[in-house]
């Protein structure tokens, strides 16, 4: 077992970022706690690069250390693409392009592409075009939506219950590579992103102020306060979570079970057979994959940029323009770009770990000052109406099949944006669950996540909507004041509390944490989706992915097309949506075929599993 990560630009990337860290960890921390040392010499653009300087420096210094995990060994399988790789220079040039899928690579860099052209030479005629096609989807694709994300639900339910739940991934002697908390950790920390500290103040909030239909409340009342954490719970708890799984589960079925390739495409392994998983179905489903994914990240970067530096405005009274967000961007790419190429057993693992850490350590310091008895009684009012309501709030719409504009606006919108986020969350799990029984899968990705999700939301909402009612802060108005953005909902009522500078620092240290582990999983993801299936993405290829999601993510802020590139991601949760039902047909009849006995042993095919290829050497 040899120790890996040594290589000479990682020996000396760790040499130099311990100073870094340490130098700049002393200038923000003395910023945050003891603001009277620092005074005035540290302000504006000189803070925020301080800032990205100790979480950089930090962050990266855990991603490069040496791990002694074996990872020499060549076999391939699906394992191998999640390693760290280790190739020349020279080696890593060379075999770029030649290791790409033309088709996956190209399509992906040219729509890309003719979209910010299309931004920057006729942005009202794209805004618009885009606007009214995620309206008509989002209004009108409603019933699909909420019937296949309940369709999820029950699935979950059933491999719950059912006998199939029992299939061991990878065959009965197969052994999982993480340990459960790793196992869990990592997933959840990458497919929950930073929106969970982006809406996890402010959703409730907004429900507050402007009531679902589905409950007849009067905006700012008691009852709306009780309905706004019902559906705050209701769009992150466990139908959000459910659509993971719908693709994670038979991803890895066919996988480890059947021989697949690791892609989302595996998913049409019964109606193509394990050896034509190459056509051009199964490009179109990877393409859409990849597309979604970018654009996601890179509208959640663009996002939690402006989350993090409104904190800094609202804490120091520095307004940032927009060459503030693009600093903060090319920081965090650093970030992740340096803990994808590290591999999952380093970087990605060692900062999810590190984000569960401030999430556990957040939550307990807002609960032991936050008023909990308050907490309690409306975490227990909304949980009840939330079990009580979820199935018929489901199935709601609004007067009929359409659905009406808060349906479509939040719900239905929810709906596309978690369904198009599935293919990198779904691949990601199955990647991770070899050696797993399908039922310690969703137990994992559908039941522990949503309650991790819940308590969250509970914890926030639940006291920032009783500090809105009791006037205690006004943090509508505040959100006003800022320009109607969300990204501000949490400081107000942070700043209220004791220990509000300690809050305001780990919550900021949450958002730069939470999206890096989002990101260093999607740049491994859309890696191994755009390298060919013979060969492992080299670590080029990390880099340029990760470095496109970044750019892609810079030139959302520059043309200031954050929505309108969300509104483009959620769109693919169309097509998913389709995806998802057939990768359902298609695992059911698969079970009922070849584990109709209901038995744990049923052996992987091992087609392609056993493979050795010499391309894939570090």
């Amino acid at each position: 077992m040899g120790i890996q990560g040594v290589s000479a630009g990682e020996h000396a990337l760790r040499k130099l970022v311990v100073p870094l860290c340490l130098l700049s960890g002393i200038v923000v921390v003395s910023g945050f706690f003891f603001p009277e040392i620092v005074g005035e010499t540290i302000s504006g653009r000189a803070w925020l690069v301080t800032s990205l300087v100790f979480f950089a420096s930090g962050l990266s210094y855990l991603a490069v250390l040496p791990t002694d995990v074996d990872e020499t060994a060549h076999t391939f399988d699906p394992e191998y693409l999640l390693r760290v790789r280790r190739l020349e220079l020279a080696d890593t040039a060379k075999g770029f392009l030649t290791r790409q899928d033309p088709i996956t690579f190209g399509v992906t860099v040219v729509a890309f592409t003719l979209f910010f052209v299309g931004q920057l030479l006729i942005p009202s005629e794209t805004i618009a075009a885009i606007d009214a096609a995620q309206a008509t989807v989002t209004t009108y694709g409603g019933l699909v939506f909420a019937g296949v994300m309940m369709l999820a639900v029950l699935f979950c339910l059933f491999l719950l219950a059912g006998p199939w739940g029992s299939v061991k991934l990878g065959g009965p002697d197969a052994e999982p590579s993480y340990t459960y908390p790793v196992y869990f950790t990592m997933f959840f920390t990458a497919g929950i992103a930073a929106g969970i500290v982006f809406w996890g103040p402010a959703e409730a909030l907004f429900h507050y102020e402007t009531p679902p239909t589905y409950f007849d409340v009067d905006p700012g009342s008691e009852g709306a306060g009780e309905a706004a954490l019902t559906y705050a719970l209701f769009h992150w708890g466990f139908t959000t979570w459910s659509a993971y799984i719908a693709l994670g589960v038979p991803i890895a079925y066919y996988v480890y079970q059947r021989g697949a390739p690791l892609r989302v495409s595996a998913i049409l392994t019964p109606f193509l057979g394990s050896e034509n998983l190459d056509s051009a179905w199964c490009r179109l489903v990877d393409v859409l994959a990849v597309f979604a994914t970018i654009g996601g990240i890179a509208t959640s970067i663009a996002l939690v940029s402006e989350q993090f530096l409104v904190g800094v405005d609202f804490q120091w009274d520095m307004t940032f323009d927009t060459l503030g967000s693009v600093l903060f961007v090319g920081g965090l790419t650093f970030i992740f770009v340096v803990s994808a190429q590290s591999g999952v057993h380093r970087g990605i693992r060692r900062i999810a770990a590190v984000n569960v850490v401030l999430f556990g350590l957040f939550a307990a310091l807002f609960l032991a000052v936050a008023p909990r008895t308050v907490v309690l009684e409306s975490s227990s009012s909304a949980v009840g109406s939330y079990a009580a309501n979820v199935v018929p709030m489901s199935l709601h719409l609004g007067d009929g099949l359409v659905a009406d504009e808060w349906v479509a606006e939040w719900t239905i919108w929810n709906w596309a944006w978690w369904l198009s986020w599935a293919p990198f969350a779904g691949l990601f799990l199955a990647a991770l669950s070899r050696g797993r029984r399908i039922r310690t899968v969703v137990l994992t990705g559908f039941v522990a996540t949503s309650l991790a999700t819940m308590v969250w939301f509970l914890l926030l909402g639940s006291t920032d909507v009783h500090l809105q009612q009791t006037s205690a802060v006004d943090v509508l108005a505040a959100v006003d004041a800022y320009g109607g953005s969300e990204a501000v909902a949490g400081f107000p009522v942070f700043e209220t509390f004791a220990i509000g500078q300690l809050l305001i620092f780990v919550f900021l240290a949450l958002i730069v944490v939470f999206m890096t582990t989002s990101a260093d999983t999607s740049t491994l993801v859309v890696a191994v989706l755009a390298t060919k299936r013979d060969f492992a993405p080299t670590t080029g290829a990390i880099i340029f992915w990760g470095g496109f999601q970044g750019l892609v993510a810079v030139s959302v802020l520059v043309t200031d097309s954050a929505e309108v590139l969300q509104a483009m991601a959620v769109l693919t949760g169309g097509p998913f949506a389709l995806v998802v039902c057939l990768a359902l047909v298609g695992l059911v009849g698969t079970l009922l075929t070849h584990d109709a006995d209901r038995s744990s042993s049923a052996e992987p095919s091992g087609e392609g599993s056993e493979k050795d290829h010499e391309s894939t050497d570090r």
